[in-house]
């Protein structure tokens, strides 16, 4: 069992940066793929960003690449999200997610974080 808290979101101008980060607790954080995953409202949960367990692998959704940067720091069993160049249609829910398998698929991921709010405003 692993539980997933995110802590970080916020209010920020369009073109300003937040760091997101997703605390887990449980054994063998190291064993999971952490991904990031969005949902703005009347929209469907989308993929943002994975890493491997090492954390020498890494994957975006076109639509964030070259401005959001995830990592983790396995001692500390926490993956982090820096957005840089902000957007508004950056502004959602934003979800830490653990898996087996380095998916872009919500379905393929077996734990959740409860959220975080990030809202870009122009």
């Amino acid at each position: 069992q692993v539980q997933l808290v995110e802590y970080g979101g916020g209010l920020v101008q369009a073109g300003g940066s937040l760091r997101l980060s997703c605390a887990a607790s449980g054994r063998s954080f190291s064993s999971y793929v952490m991904g990031w995953f969005r949902q703005s409202p009347g929209k469907e949960r989308e993929f943002v960003a994975v890493i491997s367990g090492s954390g020498g692998r890494t994957n975006y959704a076109d639509s964030v690449k070259g401005r959001f940067t995830i990592s983790r720091d396995n001692a500390k069993n926490t993956v982090f999200l820096q957005m840089n160049s902000l957007k508004p249609e950056d502004t959602a829910v934003y979800y830490c997610a653990a898996g087996r398998w380095p998916s872009t698929v919500v379905a393929q991921y077996d734990y959740w974080g409860q959220g975080t709010q990030v809202t870009v405003s122009s």
